[in-house]
């Protein structure tokens, strides 16, 4: 990984330890369960950070001691869109990498709900199917993925609500 001016190490995408299915491969795995990722521990300080990036300070996300004392929450929680952007993280551990793409790109997310709130100090996970797949011209390929992000001890398979679910795509561009 190079480290880039801002100080960061950056990441390629491509380099990951996942299968490589062609595009005409995924067809066949439509409606299966392609994964399930490492737990996540939300942390204060990285709810804090997103707040500040996002301007969404609301004291429910960065003020434990106010949010105990005016909600019936327990302590803070995290934003349902930090919660969101946790999809890329749990896509690069489990998605497939599609064989020929130069680049991948988010495409967009449907029918997103935000069903539990995320305690701070919990771990969270996805849990990706593969729900959609079709090329788009010459060099687009996109896929879909239903994704349930689960909160450590909810989990669905036990009768636990999810976090959030969401209909996830992404869109590879293909070599030509």
């Amino acid at each position: 990984m190079a480290l880039t001016p801002g100080g960061f190490e950056d990441y390629d995408p491509r380099a990951r330890d996942v299968p490589a299915w062609a595009p005409e491969e995924f067809g066949a795995h439509i409606g299966e369960e392609i994964g399930v990722s490492d737990w996540i521990e939300v942390t204060q300080e990285a709810v804090d950070a997103f707040a500040v990036s996002t301007h969404d300070v609301n004291f429910v996300h960065v003020n434990p001691e106010r949010t105990r004392a005016e909600t019936p929450l327990p302590g803070t929680i995290a934003h349902g869109f930090y919660t969101l952007s946790l999809l890329s993280q749990f896509g690069y551990q489990v998605m497939p990498a599609v064989k020929g793409a130069t680049l991948g790109l988010n495409y967009g997310v449907d029918a997103v709900r935000m069903i539990t709130p995320v305690p701070v100090g919990s771990r969270v996970r996805g849990r990706l199917a593969l729900a959609t797949a079709e090329r788009r011209g010459e060099t687009g390929f996109v896929v879909g993925y239903d994704v349930i992000v689960e909160i450590e001890g909810q989990e669905v398979a036990n009768g636990g609500r999810p976090a959030l679910k969401a209909r996830w795509l992404t869109h590879a561009s293909l070599g030509a």
